[in-house]
């Protein structure tokens, strides 16, 4: 994902009320900080969960209207709110980068056992769907390669990554400069995300629980791929539990 706007306004300053001008365009009046009417706190709520709905079922690349359709308000209802498309979805991807934080922030306290603890962590968030609202900064990807460009990957944001040369390793990389999300605040969530997600995987690999090869993108993208998008909620999460199982047992160290 791309974002093209370097002079964004903050998407949770504009859900607190912040006013956005006219649909689509974001040059109105941002100076009005009055509290949210009742109706208008409402559509916000709409939108909003309308937008984690349809960016988890078609991915953020869905259009705004699908997003409007859904909420059942027009689409300038929804521009009002967030001036373009990246603001909506910088607002939803904070919220889950957060909320898997908290999830694995809590599995590290209330379990003392290593693979419990990792266990817990994925099966609360697959269970919850964040898989399918995964930011793209976060969940983005490269191949690391003995050669030419190999070094280009951020080691800096990249914690607790076990580098496997000539492996072809998959390892979490930054947007580059054209793409970045632009929020220090998004940075310092997403990298806090990167860093407890690292303690479970510390901490089961040095239990000799997990698999020596096994690294946080790897937990991320489990994440990701256990989170199937099917009309019937009993098929989707029956269907969940049963691939988030299989994936497990393929993360879990075995006796030589």
């Amino acid at each position: 994902m791309h974002i093209q706007d370097s002079h964004w306004t903050s998407a949770s300053a504009i859900a607190s009320g912040g006013a956005v001008g006219a649909a689509g365009n974001g040059r109105g009046d941002t100076s009005r900080t009055t509290p949210l009417r009742v109706d208008a706190q409402r559509n916000l709520e709409h939108v909003l969960r309308a937008a984690r709905e349809v960016f988890g079922e078609l991915g953020y690349g869905a259009p705004m209207e699908d997003v409007a359709r859904r909420a059942r308000v027009g689409v300038g209802t929804v521009y009002r709110r967030f001036p373009s498309k990246d603001v909506l979805v910088r607002r939803i991807a904070e919220e889950e980068t957060s909320r898997l934080t908290d999830q694995a922030r809590s599995a590290l306290g209330q379990e003392d056992e290593p693979w419990s603890a990792l266990s817990r962590f994925l099966r609360t968030s697959v269970a919850s769907g964040a898989g399918r609202l995964l930011p793209p900064q976060v969940l983005r990807v490269g191949v690391a390669d003995e050669g030419e460009g190999a070094g280009l990957l951020d080691e800096a944001r990249v914690p607790q990554q076990r580098t496997q040369p000539g492996t072809g390793e998959l390892r979490l990389v930054p947007e580059d400069s054209a793409g970045s999300l632009g929020s220090a605040e998004y940075d310092a969530g997403a990298t806090a995300l990167l860093e407890v997600v690292g303690q479970l995987v510390d901490r089961a690999r040095a239990a000799g629980q997990l698999r020596a090869d096994v690294s946080v993108s790897d937990v991320l993208l489990v994440i990701a791929t256990a989170a199937p998008s099917l009309p019937d909620a009993a098929q989707q999460a029956a269907a969940s539990a049963r691939l988030l199982d299989i994936l497990l047992e393929g993360l879990r160290s075995r006796p030589l």
